[in-house]
């Protein structure tokens, strides 16, 4: 059975930063092309905000470009997001998960507050 763990959110004031790290259980990462972070604010879709591919190439939604920085260890079987200038419409909880739906399973996420 495949979990996603993720963590490192917390509260954060306005331009401040935060790293999430999200640990795949289950399933070896290395096989899976395309992996992602996505976030859900309150009352919004789930979003996808940043991806990464088995051989490194990134896209990042509009609205994170050039703050939010993804990457992956394969070895490690993690995901990573560093975010930096972060901004109160960040406030959502974040959440990996493959982009393409080899992973039919999501985590529980954790939880960003970008808050004064």
């Amino acid at each position: 059975q495949v979990q996603l763990v993720e963590s490192g959110g917390d509260l954060v004031q306005p331009g401040g930063s935060l790293r999430l790290s999200c640990v795949v259980f289950g399933r070896s990462i290395d096989n899976i092309y395309h992996m992602g972070w996505y976030r859900q604010a309150p009352g919004k879709q789930r979003e996808l905000v940043a991806s990464v591919t088995r051989t490194g190439r990134t896209d990042y939604a509009d609205s994170v470009k050039g703050r939010f920085a993804i990457s992956r260890d394969d070895a490690k079987n993690i995901v990573y997001l560093q975010m930096h200038n972060l901004e109160r419409e960040d406030t959502a909880v974040y959440y990996c998960n493959s982009v393409g739906g080899q992973l039919t399973s999501w985590g529980q996420g954790t939880q960003v507050t970008v808050s004064s």
